[in-house]
């Protein structure tokens, strides 16, 4: 019940957002059109965040399935997209990152139960955290890179239609996706080498796979913000590299995780 009145605010807060965006509404006042929607969209927040304490955390240490996982991080995509609701060029923006929460919070507590990881100390459950943020991050950047390749595409063909309009302009799209980046990519290094002093043993634990794909998605993204200094990369090679980094991050976590738990019956830890 309570995953379904999640899924609800994160679906109506996102319709809120667009019809102010798309009427024009940010014009009557800075807060006051998404002042309904913030208010919908907190409420699911606070109702997700009740969720995932009761699934994530037990007694005997934490519950990290897949599932959970995913609902983690679709809470902390509904919390940037609660944030960026605050400036009305971000609104539109926020009207598409809402539903994208709003499926991982569909997915809480489905699939098999996962055991609980006991015996984690703080520098562990830091490192899990910091982990989650940073995928959280670069999965805001691959969805805003399918957008602005979607607004690209329409612009080109001179088919700018509500949905266009709905987002804000390409350059603050860009800006908004290397800004995303830079900060997904600081959060994945610090991830990588919290990983490499507090993980005893990583090919016991099964985590070889992991971290090697996790190195490389982390080289794809920093070379492309190299790109992006040195030679101002943007447009579409911004969006393949984008999603290139954001592949091999996926293949490296969900992927690994995947394999592990579902074909393999067993778990990192």
């Amino acid at each position: 019940m309570i995953r379904l009145s999640v899924f609800a605010c994160y679906l109506i807060a996102s319709w809120m957002l667009a019809s102010a965006r798309l009427a024009d509404a940010d014009a009557h006042g800075p807060l006051r059109p998404a002042l309904p929607a913030l208010l919908i969209g907190g409420f699911g927040l606070i109702l997700h965040l009740f969720l995932l304490t009761h699934l994530i955390f037990a007694d005997e240490g934490l519950r990290l399935s897949i599932a959970n996982v995913i609902s983690l991080t679709g809470w902390q995509v509904a919390a940037i997209a609660l944030v960026a609701a605050f400036w009305p060029r971000l609104r539109g923006l926020s009207a598409v990152l809402f539903p994208v929460a709003a499926l991982g919070a569909l997915g809480s507590g489905l699939g098999p139960v996962a055991d609980a990881l006991e015996g984690l100390g703080w520098e562990m459950r830091a490192h899990i955290l910091i982990s989650v943020a940073a995928y959280t991050l670069l999965t805001v950047g691959a969805a805003i890179a399918i957008l602005i390749a979607i607004q690209d595409r329409a612009l080109r063909r001179h088919r700018a239609g509500a949905w266009t309009r709905m987002l804000p302009p390409l350059e603050t799209m860009e800006q908004v996706l290397f800004g995303t980046i830079h900060a997904g990519v600081i959060l994945l290094t610090l991830s990588v080498f919290s990983g490499l002093i507090f993980v005893d043993n990583v090919l016991a634990q099964h985590l070889a796979h992991k971290t090697i794909l996790t190195v490389a998605a982390l080289v794809v993204f920093a070379l492309l913000l190299l790109g992006r200094w040195r030679f101002g990369w943007r447009g579409r090679r911004a969006i393949y590299w984008t999603l290139a980094g954001y592949a091999v991050l996926v293949l490296g976590y969900f992927g690994s995780r995947v394999i592990l738990e579902v074909l393999l019956e067993r778990q990192w830890g």
